[in-house]
């Protein structure tokens, strides 16, 4: 019998082999050699050559004005698309599970930019945010004042964030709208007959019934949000001006390892890159356990 159950479990084991081996090539081994450069002062011209630092790659990050910089301004990036895209991809949903006229060309128009790549939506928000762009025009025409919003760094990670909130919602939309067709319509008849309004049923059943996938929504967007890249690379050219205005951490991660060469600093970027987005993922955690 003992025989028998450890076949069975060597059987079991051999069946995982080949998903455990996928997962340790490509997460478990990078992790662990994230950690080794970390510690490392890493020569990449030539032949490679690493150096035992300690901790004094960890202890730049301190000393480094630009890491916080790029902190901040990646951490103002996630506190206002989170919350703009996950509002506005509940609305899209609400409204389309409404049953609107033509709801499926709505689903199909709305869902259209997270289709699309996101370096060509960028190229296009470039040029609708050209001094003689689409939104100054607007602006121009409506009397409003007219902004530089690739030059002025008090506008220009603005630009991102409006062109993400409008390209990331309808895929969080789609979510939204799996979760409100599978809450039974017999609550909200329920409701109905007790004489509660259309908007007592939202805030009493279909909110409280939606949170788990909220949890999933925000989670998801602040992981995303934190590893905001492609658009401010392409925004700044690489530089992630102007004035650093447009400069996150995977930014600054990608400078350290392909401009300055120092890979052992750019780990140490990535391990508080990390640290953020798990303090903030827990925080986000406790705040959804709390409510419910």
């Amino acid at each position: 019998m003992k025989q028998l159950k450890l076949n069975e479990g060597a059987v079991g084991y051999l069946f995982l082999m080949p998903a455990l081996s996928v997962l340790g090539t490509f997460f478990v081994l990078p992790i662990l050699y994230s950690v080794f450069l970390s510690f490392q002062k890493v020569q990449l011209l030539g032949e490679i050559q690493y150096q035992f630092i300690g901790l004094k790659n960890f202890q730049r990050l301190a000393e480094d004005d630009r890491v916080w910089i790029a902190l901040r301004n990646t951490v103002q990036y996630v506190a206002i698309v989170v919350p703009a895209q996950t509002v506005l991809a509940l609305t899209l949903a609400v409204t389309l599970n409404a049953g609107i006229r033509g709801k499926n060309l709505w689903r199909i128009l709305y869902f259209l930019p997270t289709v699309t790549s996101s370096a060509v939506l960028t190229l296009i928000f470039m040029w609708m945010y050209n001094s003689n762009g689409l939104f100054n025009q607007f602006l121009s025409f409506v009397g409003l004042p007219t902004y530089n919003w690739l030059g002025d760094p008090a506008v220009a990670l603005k630009g991102i964030m409006v062109m993400n909130i409008w390209s990331t919602a309808p895929f969080f939309m789609v979510i939204y709208l799996a979760a409100l067709q599978d809450i039974p319509q017999s609550l909200y008849e329920a409701a109905r007959i007790d004489g509660a309004s259309a908007w007592d049923q939202f805030l009493h059943i279909t909110l409280p019934l939606l949170k788990p996938v909220s949890f999933f929504v925000v989670a998801m967007g602040i992981i995303g949000t934190f590893q905001l890249f492609d658009q401010a690379y392409i925004f700044s050219g690489g530089s992630g001006g102007p004035n650093n205005a447009t400069l996150t951490l995977v930014l600054l991660i990608y400078q350290a390892v392909f401009r300055d060469l120092q890979m052992g600093y750019a780990a140490a970027i990535a391990f508080l890159l990390a640290a953020a987005i798990i303090t903030i993922t827990l925080i986000q955690r406790k705040f959804f356990a709390q409510e419910n």
